[in-house]
């Protein structure tokens, strides 16, 4: 639809505020704010929930494997046979075989329940989002009675390197007085941060020989980590490894261990794209109505350019042009906003706390220790795509009816 400079002209005239329809503009700046904030909060909140997903995915694949072997019953004794074909199918990039276990720690007056995680000091060390994310001590003391505690944990318990910290096990001997607990006691020689509470709070890391000890696991351990090559496209890779184990353990892979947890992620983003589209779809009926009340009070203006030779097509773009160019402007500069606000989230974030003195991202709630956004091109092109269409639609009613607004009864009574 090609706009003539007299339909520009008039469109412009519309726009700029006069006092006469100081009404009319002050509605029309709400549809403007209307529609900037909605595109801009409907990009920052799916930025964030991009973010999420992608932050917890990643940290969940960087700790946990992309598969995982179990045994059907008890340990996996003489594992190295399985461990070497696993190692030999296609997609397999490393095996890893791991003692998990759960166990009472406590220290200095303080107990509470964790999650044991046993590996070799060479899968120790593969393990970027591990062993980059040290914090105190050294990689070499990962072995013998040496263990390592995350940094939520080590605040929660005051524990420093080189305090002894006691695990106690709920699997126990028989004794002719009962079944009694399993205890050992192991020095904190690395303290971690990966960036998750759940693991920096609850995960105790230690050698693989010293959990055998203490699991009373001798040569066997009772899971095998896998790490594929593709972590998104492991259907494959699932089938040959399951073959692979004879029906001796069972393959799991990591979206069967998360499926609740991402469900409950996508769901909310859906949920969140409805609801902040609803914020668009009011501020484009403040369009309507805005144009409604412009059509109303240029009546007489209408029927004279009419009478003057304006078709009814030239009506209908002039109204047209002036309902787009609010939905058009606020689109953009929504756009821009939050656009802006995402890529500085963390900032911001930093910035209100430091404010208000709040905690305004708890670690130990939303799981990570940062406020993450990623930008999804294409999410945004959608929204300005939608924003855009919603506006411009919003405009064809009232631009209707001022192309079919009769002359004769416009001035008839002026």
């Amino acid at each position: 639809m090609a706009f003539s400079p007299f339909e520009r002209m008039m469109a412009g005239r519309y726009l700029r505020a006069r006092k006469a329809e100081g009404f009319v503009s002050v509605i029309a700046g709400f549809s403007f704010m209307g529609i900037m904030l909605g595109v801009a909060t409907l990009i920052i909140v799916m930025s964030v929930m991009n973010g999420f997903r992608e932050e917890l995915v990643g940290r969940i694949l960087g700790l946990n494997g992309h598969l995982n072997v179990y045994a059907t019953q008890g340990p996996l004794y003489n594992y190295a046979d399985m461990v070497d074909k696993i190692a030999n199918t296609a997609g397999v990039k490393s095996v890893r075989p791991m003692i998990e276990g759960q166990v009472l720690v406590s220290a200095n007056q303080t107990a509470s329940g964790a999650m044991v995680r046993a590996l070799t000091a060479e899968d120790f060390a593969t393990k970027p989002i591990l062993s980059d994310g040290i914090t105190a001590g050294d990689i070499s003391n990962f072995k013998e009675n040496h263990v390592a505690i995350g940094v939520n944990m080590a605040e929660r318990m005051k524990l420093k390197l080189g305090d002894s910290i006691t695990l106690l096990s709920p699997k126990g001997k028989a004794t002719p007085f009962g079944t009694v607990p399993r205890s050992a006691s192991y020095v904190v020689m690395m303290v971690f941060d990966v960036g998750m509470y759940e693991y920096n709070n609850g995960f105790v890391f230690m050698p693989l020989e010293a959990a055998q000890k203490f699991f009373q696991m001798e040569d066997a351990v009772n899971t095998l980590e896998i790490m594929a090559d593709s972590p998104m496209n492991i259907e494959r890779v699932k089938e040959d490894v399951t073959f692979a184990v004879n029906n001796e353990a069972k393959v799991y892979d990591w979206r069967d261990a998360n499926k609740s947890f991402i469900n409950a992620l996508n769901v909310e983003r859906n949920v969140m794209f409805l609801i902040l589209t609803l914020i668009i779809i009011v501020a484009a009926f403040n369009i309507i109505s805005s144009m409604i009340m412009l059509v109303k009070d240029k009546g007489k203006d209408i029927a004279i350019m009419r009478t003057m030779g304006a078709s009814r097509g030239m009506m209908l773009r002039i109204f047209i042009l002036t309902g787009a160019s609010i939905g058009v402007a606020g689109t953009f500069f929504g756009a821009l906003l939050g656009i802006l606000f995402a890529t500085n989230i963390e900032s911001i974030r930093q910035f209100i706390q430091g404010l208000t003195g709040t905690d305004l991202f708890a670690a130990e709630i939303y799981f990570l220790s940062q406020l993450p956004a990623i930008i999804e091109w294409q999410e945004v092109f959608t929204v300005i795509g939608m924003a855009l269409v919603i506006s411009i639609a919003a405009t064809i009613y009232p631009a209707w009816r001022a192309s079919r607004l009769d002359p004769v009864e416009a001035l008839r009574y002026e």
